[in-house]
């Protein structure tokens, strides 16, 4: 793939004025085989923020579902409305039940956090889904993980997340977890949704299936907001490790894990606000 432009259309924080953040995460991926749209926010900026950014989702070839929670597929109807019938490529468990329970000291709250909508009515507004579990190509030099094995012992799922499957309440450790690689020119191009199956994993998984070492961007979601001061030492020596020339986080990074990476990493990094771009 020689031409890529990166757009940042929904995420916590504005860089473009004008613009909209929200808890959320969607980009815009342009290439020479056409547009494409990882994830579709929490549905409250997608639009409107594509229209200032000039994004046209009338015209994206496919979109692609990093995981089932809502703050990804919350904008899936109103991009649906807009683009018509689609392909829309996920893992299967995009539509389990899912919440966060937190404990506190009078009780436990439990909210729901899954995907805010049927499979029948996403498919009556044109989502055509093509549902996978293993690692798939999407478009020539496009690529989905699939599930991530879990190897690296610090990088844990968040204790806090749960599925009901089957009447049952169980954690939730996100098989569906799916992370988009683009292979360019100058290396691979990873993007994730949350990449709760780990970032480590997900990078060292991906030179495997891909033969490469060379990882010319990291960017989105990384959740080492939720890890222990430990475990982020733990990814970021990882990454230290690894020849990566960008890194471009955002969302569920946190400000704490994201100072650090700058502090590390230095002019490698930078945060993935809205109307952020990655162009190569």
């Amino acid at each position: 793939m020689k031409n890529i432009k990166i757009t940042v259309l929904c995420e916590n924080s504005v860089y473009k004025l004008d613009c909209l953040g929200e808890h959320g995460f969607s980009v815009f991926v342009e290439t020479d085989n056409g547009a494409f749209l990882f994830d579709t926010g929490g549905g409250k900026t997608i639009i409107g923020n594509s229209l200032k950014l000039k994004k046209d989702l009338r015209n994206i070839n496919k979109i692609i579902i990093s995981h089932g929670h809502y703050d990804h597929t919350g904008g899936l109807p109103d991009v649906l409305k807009i683009r018509g019938e689609v392909k829309v490529h996920a893992h299967p468990h995009i539509f389990l039940k899912r919440m966060v329970i937190d404990e506190k000291k009078d009780g436990n709250i439990k909210r729901f956090v899954g995907i805010p909508y049927k499979r029948e009515y996403l498919e009556s507004l044109g989502a055509r889904f093509f549902l996978n579990t293993g690692f798939t190509e999407v478009e020539e030099d496009i690529y989905l993980t699939g599930e991530v094995p879990r190897k690296f012992d610090f990088e844990k799922p968040d204790p806090r997340l749960f599925a009901e499957v089957d009447g049952k309440t169980i954690q939730d450790i996100l098989l569906d977890d799916q992370t988009l690689i683009i292979n360019t020119k100058k290396g691979l191009v990873l993007i994730f949704g949350c990449a709760h199956s780990g970032m480590i994993n997900i990078i060292n998984y991906v030179m495997d299936k891909m033969k490469k070492e060379n990882i010319y961007a990291i960017l989105g979601g990384t959740h080492l907001d939720f890890l222990t001061s430990e475990q982020l030492e733990e990814s970021i020596k990882s990454l230290k490790e690894m020849s990566i020339e960008r890194i471009g986080v955002s969302h569920c990074t946190g400000l704490r894990a994201a100072c650090r990476l700058y502090q590390e990493f230095g002019d490698k990094f930078h945060y993935g606000y809205v109307g952020s771009v990655l162009e190569i």
